[in-house]
């Protein structure tokens, strides 16, 4: 694995508990969501509402390894798990009853993995 260049100790702890995770368990999810997180700032992917809203159902989980942004709207409920939300999108999720919850939550809620749609 390349070294990883970051200095936020958040994304760093984030970074190598992901990677533990993956290695030790066989999800394969996990170090794909810590090899995306590893890129530079300049290439991390930022997602609009309403790529989210086109690209999701009713019931999706989906984790971005970026940040959430606000532009457009959400009409459905979902759980979106990512490394930074703005205001606006974390109160359009809240308010449509989704979740807006961290990757590490996420990690915890669902350790396998399972049924979660990666967007960039």
């Amino acid at each position: 694995m390349k070294k990883l260049n970051k200095t936020n100790p958040r994304l760093i702890k984030l970074v190598e508990n992901l990677r533990n995770k993956g290695y030790k368990d066989s999800v394969n999810l996990w170090v794909d969501i810590s090899k995306r997180l590893c890129r530079p700032t300049r290439k991390m992917p930022e997602v609009n509402l309403w790529k989210l809203d086109m690209h999701t159902k009713d019931g999706d989980v989906v984790v971005v390894p970026g940040k959430v942004l606000g532009d457009g709207n959400l009409g459905h409920k979902i759980t979106v798990s990512a490394l930074k939300f703005s205001k606006k999108a974390y109160n359009e999720i809240i308010k449509n009853g989704g979740d807006a919850i961290t990757i590490e939550e996420l990690v915890e809620r669902n350790p396998q993995g399972k049924n979660v749609i990666i967007m960039e």
